[in-house]
């Protein structure tokens, strides 16, 4: 799906407001100003269904830029549970779409368990796994072969680091800086560079030849449920991130990406303020409204 002009698209993920249905999404997004809308495959049928999203985007005049893969161990009914199987739907998805990226995660390397003591008290452990084994191996021995064959591109993101008590913990493979850059394709999301304590700037600096598309939300290390907030609520510099991203035209999407939370899903004037307020703030930057032909 190509752009008309120059300049860096916006779009909305629909897991920012995944409590909401897809139509919801779409309408939030248009009346807000996105020029786009990246979908969460989900257990939702409704975000996998081709021919309703396709309904979707003619009825709000927004395309589905990019697709996400469903989250690690979550039931998607009618798909396999292994992630290459899922991902490779996804990626089918996306060709009948003519969406132009597909976002997927590294495996995962360990969940949390809840443990209920005789006191009551309920903790949670990391439980490290190995059935990412064959996630990992295809990632780094097929993928390259298997987006040769796709229009569509497989864009890695980068994921957060986790942490139990003082210690801190890889949730997922690949998800260091060296790792990354095996990858051609990535998905640079600020609030999970920002779980590391790593420069934003200094990292895009150093993986941009790589970086097809971008999640921007805020990162706040001193505050709990501090991923994904809005825009400004944290400490990263999105603004001047932004800005050096449109001077460098860059050629992908940026998605916001954030939780309901922050967006106070549930008040409908308070999500409508929020998202006309970060579009605004994005515009200022020099990102969005383009459209796509």
């Amino acid at each position: 799906m190509g752009r008309e002009g120059q300049g860096v698209p916006l779009a909305l993920s629909s897991g920012s407001l995944y409590t909401y249905g897809l139509a919801r999404v779409f309408e939030l997004a248009k009346w807000a100003g996105f020029d786009g809308v990246e979908v969460l495959v989900d257990q939702r049928w409704d975000t996998r269904h081709a021919h309703y999203l396709r309904r979707l985007q003619e009825e709000y005049g927004l395309p589905v830029v990019s697709l996400h893969t469903p989250f690690s161990g979550k039931q998607v009914d009618g798909w396999e549970r292994d992630e290459i199987s899922r991902l490779k739907h996804t990626v089918a998805l996306a060709e009948e779409l003519e969406a132009r990226t597909v976002v997927t995660h590294p495996p995962l390397r360990w969940h949390w368990m809840a443990v209920l003591t005789t006191g009551g008290k309920n903790w949670r452990i990391p439980l490290f796994l190995r059935n990412g084994q064959d996630h990992l191996r295809w990632l780094l021995e097929e993928l390259a072969d298997f987006q040769a064959n796709t229009p569509v591109t497989i864009a890695v993101e980068n994921m957060p680091i986790k942490r139990w008590g003082r210690w801190r913990l890889r949730h997922f493979s690949l998800s260091d800086l060296t790792s990354l850059e095996r990858f051609p394709n990535l998905t640079l999301d600020t609030t999970h560079l920002g779980t590391w304590g790593w420069d934003v700037l200094e990292v895009y600096e150093r993986l941009k030849a790589r970086v097809v598309h971008v999640h921007v939300s805020d990162y706040n290390a001193q505050e709990r449920r501090k991923e994904h907030r809005l825009l400004g609520q944290g400490s990263l510099p999105l603004a001047e991130l932004l800005r050096r991203l449109a001077s460098d035209d860059f050629a992908g999407v940026v998605t916001i990406e954030l939780d309901p939370g922050p967006l106070e899903a549930g008040d409908e004037a308070a999500v409508r303020a929020h998202l006309r307020n970060i579009c605004d703030f994005c515009w200022q930057q020099g990102i969005g409204l383009h459209a796509f032909a």
